[in-house]
């Protein structure tokens, strides 16, 4: 059986490092599939252990010239979340030390000789030793990945860079060594070592920039991981003790005081408290927690204290399914990704050759210092076509998308599943938890005419009977009652007939509940309420008959009710041109009144998990792009049929892991935000592949020179420079506009 591992690379600096990596391991035996994300800077990899082992893969890694090493195994998710985080903040001081370094060589090169003149001989060996400095310092990493990149046989951005600067600190040496030789020939004895320095200063800005615009764009992974408490306090030996987090067991009780951010998954014992779950589930309002309920890791507690059963720890929590799910689909690719690695994986050996020929035909045809002019070409050439932008343009807007979407509620698995959620016409919705609540409540009480007892008598002596019996309809009554507050009674000689009824004495009167058939074994008149019940029947809903002492009292109505903005989560899919079908094995007639209060047209109920599966075949079958929701085990082979599968977070886990998209609330309308937001995500990144793709197009030939016969324009090699780390900043830039998605302009001018 195949096993999957991640591991952490280092050095890659664009989409050539990255495909280089990719094809390395792919093509590397007893791998069977390989995912390398540069943003993230690490390499998903599913093996066959039989065949090779994760030490194998990480020398196939590192034979590529770049460093590479395995996950910490003792490491929680959210651990090895911050162990990154820190790595990455190493990484923007590291960069940012070496572009000051690099600037103010830079500066001093050029200022120096300004302020104080001297010869040019002299001038020309410092400039060439602080030039040499800085290349071996600051610049030093891109020469000696250029190099083992060339070892292999193969070309990136490392090299665009050492080419130019290499042939400019080359040319500019000679000058130095033998100005006379240069001089003779008509030759003007110019250094180039300035223009070194800045390029190599201008490069370091821009991988910085880039550096620190992509923490932002795994801001929200960052965030969530942050939610974890380090530690937790449990009790031990009759003792409350604080304890690393790694050390709570499952079934351990945890205290969580005022305040205090609940430390792991588990069921509430005692105490009550208002619990902020906002930033796990996007759910605004803070939800109130008693015995019995659930409470996740790294939610705020309120003003009340907590005893809490820990039921789910270490990687099995919330918390950090979330973080996984969220890594691995920050690391996935989208489709449209292999178009930017066709191009990249020719890129670099295109630009080389383009260099050679605007070098070439600069010597041949300039009449002017043909030489100098063709070597700043070539150098401008190199250096403004690195292929940064186009590796960074779609990692890095599936990134902030996903962050996004989690920080709305929805957790995306990855780019593949954000690019075909874009492409979504058909949305077929379960019925029963995913259109309506999932449960029976009361909907309506009728009082029998007779008038036996009021509407609140009737639904208080229910309660009382039903608190005693374990149906899902008894269940819903008793919620009714303690909702409105009312006092149930003491119940006493209670008897049921499983399936049909129940009696008890309640507060001295007989009291009877159930169905029909159950009220008149007991030779209790029924027809009271004969014309309630049948219209009852044709809306699909549920009947339960109260009898008081032998007489007829009245008539509870229950119902699957629809979710609160149910109604208008299809209207807005309805306005994004979705076609829309509700698919449910319950009764025609029922699926219909639900689908017509909800306001959708096209229904088809009575439907088993295959017909499900067959009805999403037959939408594909007419060229319909499909997205099921649902959330019940029956829902899972529709939701792994369909082009999108998406699962609302109460459902099952078995729904869940067959789903693309899984809603964190209960709540349709997230199903709108969800393809909302993959719609936008595509659209910045056909914006981002354009840009990086268009600034080539018209840059490199500006570089060459061909607007120099009619302009007299040329770009040097340092503008060229400053151009390139514009554009893979601006591709960033671009991505981050996605961390906007969903707020409103009040919301957005605040950020």
């Amino acid at each position: 059986m195949s096993e999957s591992i991640t591991l952490s690379v280092g050095g890659m600096t664009c989409a050539a490092c990255q495909a280089r990596v990719q094809r390395v391991l792919q093509q590397t035996p007893g791998v069977e599939s390989a995912t390398v994300n540069l943003m993230l800077a690490n390499a998903a990899v599913r093996y066959e252990p039989a065949a090779i082992t994760p030490t194998q893969l990480v020398a196939a890694v590192e034979a590529t010239g770049y460093q590479a090493s395995l996950p910490i195994a003792t490491a929680s998710v959210v651990d090895q979340q911050r162990v990154r985080d820190a790595e990455k903040v190493h990484e923007v001081v590291a960069l940012r030390t070496k572009a000051i370094v690099a600037v103010v060589a830079g500066v001093l090169a050029m200022g120096v000789p300004m302020l104080f003149p001297m010869p040019h001989q002299p001038l020309n060996w410092a400039l060439c030793v602080a030039t040499l400095a800085v290349m071996s310092g600051a610049g030093r990493h891109f020469y000696v990945r250029a190099w083992t990149a060339l070892r292999h046989r193969a070309a990136d951005m490392n090299t665009l860079i050492a080419l130019g600067t290499g042939a400019a600190f080359l040319y500019s040496l000679l000058v130095t060594v033998a100005p006379d030789a240069f001089a003779s020939r008509g030759l003007a004895p110019d250094v180039y070592f300035e223009a070194v320095i800045l390029i190599i200063a201008f490069v370091l800005i821009g991988n910085t920039l880039e550096a620190r615009a992509t923490q932002h764009t795994v801001k929200a992974l960052s965030a969530l991981a942050e939610l974890q408490p380090r530690t937790a306090r449990i009790e031990r030996d009759g003792t409350d003790v604080d304890v690393a987090i790694d050390s709570v067991q499952r079934g351990d009780m945890v205290l969580v005081r005022p305040g205090e951010r609940v430390s792991v998954d588990g069921d509430v014992v005692s105490g009550e408290s208002a619990v902020d779950e906002s930033l796990l589930t996007g759910e605004s309002m803070p939800l109130t927690k008693r015995p019995g309920d659930g409470v996740i890791g790294g939610s705020v507690n309120g003003t009340g204290a907590l005893r809490v059963r820990a039921t789910h720890v270490g990687a099995e929590s919330t918390l950090a399914g979330i973080v996984r799910l969220m890594r691995d689909a920050q690391g996935s690719r989208a489709p449209i990704q292999k178009l930017a690695d066709r191009i990249s994986s020719i890129f670099v050996p295109t630009i080389i050759v383009l260099s050679l020929v605007t070098f070439g035909v600069w010597a041949l045809l300039a009449h002017d210092a043909p030489l100098l002019r063709g070597l700043s070409a070539a150098v401008a050439v190199l250096i403004i076509a690195c292929p940064c932008a186009m590796g960074l343009a779609v990692p890095t807007a599936v990134m902030v998308a996903t962050g996004r979407g989690a920080q709305l509620g929805v957790l995306i698995r990855g780019g593949e599943s954000l690019q075909r959620a874009s492409e979504v016409n058909t949305v077929a919705l379960d019925k029963t938890g995913t259109v309506t609540e999932g449960k029976p409540s009361v909907v309506d009480l009728v009082v029998a005419p007779s008038g036996a007892c009021s509407a609140e008598d009737l639904l208080r002596l229910a309660a009382a009977v039903e608190s005693m019996s374990q149906h899902p309809l008894a269940g819903a009554i008793v919620a009714e009652g303690t909702r409105r507050g009312l006092r149930r009674g003491m119940v006493a000689d209670f008897r049921s007939s499983p399936g049909s009824g129940a009696e008890a004495s309640v507060d001295r009167h007989v009291v009877a509940v159930g169905n029909a058939g159950y009220l008149r074994g007991m030779s209790i008149d029924t027809s009271g309420l004969d014309v309630e019940a049948a219209r009852v029947a044709v809306l699909g809903r549920s009947a339960v008959f109260v009898a008081v002492d032998g007489t007829l009292a009245g008539l509870i109505e229950l119902a699957d009710p629809i979710r609160q903005g149910s109604a208008g989560a299809v209207r807005q899919l309805q306005s994004m041109g979705m076609r829309l079908v509700m698919l449910s094995g319950d009764r025609r007639e029922v699926v219909e009144s639900i689908a017509r209060d909800a306001g959708i047209s096209e229904v088809i109920g009575e439907v088993r998990p295959d017909g499900k599966v067959a009805e999403i075949a037959r939408l594909q079958g007419e060229g319909c792009v499909t997205a099921m929701i649902g959330d019940g085990v029956n829902d899972a082979p529709a939701l792994a049929r369909a082009d999108v599968g998406i699962a609302m977070g109460g459902g099952t886990g078995v729904a869940i892991e067959a789903a693309d998209l899984v809603l964190m609330r209960e709540d349709l309308s997230l199903v709108v935000t969800a393809l909302s937001l993959s719609r936008q995500t595509m659209r910045i990144i056909r914006q981002n592949l354009f840009w990086a793709f268009a600034y080539n197009v018209v840059a490199i030939p500006i570089a060459a020179g061909v607007l120099y016969p009619s302009t007299g324009l040329l770009l040097s090699p340092v503008l060229a420079s400053a151009a390139m780390a514009l554009s893979s900043v601006s591709v960033v830039g671009n991505s981050l506009r996605l961390r906007n998605a969903g707020k409103t302009r009040e919301e957005k001018r605040e950020t």
